[in-house]
């Protein structure tokens, strides 16, 4: 069921041909973002996009995620997530607080 929720938000994503290319780019790592909000939330954590560079994605870990000991593994997660909806290499990065990004 999972595949097929990712599929229809990639086919969403796919029908606004009025979107650059950077665009799409930006609305699906937004896409995956909050796919795994939720997941994050209930454990007392979350996730926010800080900017996009290139193939940086700069994220913020807020709540219980910032002195979890498997934060690591919750970005590499993301990470994964990323790169499979998107179909290219990005790295995820952790950003410390304070940190403004370009997006």
């Amino acid at each position: 069921m999972q595949t097929e929720i990712v599929q229809e938000k990639t086919d969403i994503v796919q029908e606004k041909p009025d979107l650059s290319a950077d665009q799409q780019r930006a609305l699906r790592v937004r896409e995956v973002i909050e796919e795994i909000r939720p997941n994050l939330k209930r454990d007392g954590g979350d996730c926010e996009l800080v900017s996009i560079d290139g193939n940086k994605i700069n994220v913020k870990l807020t709540g219980a995620c910032v002195f979890c000991k498997l934060a690591s593994a919750t970005l590499e997660g993301i990470q994964a997530r990323m790169i499979e909806r998107l179909g290219e290499f990005v790295r995820v990065i952790p950003v410390p607080m304070g940190f403004k990004g370009r997006n």
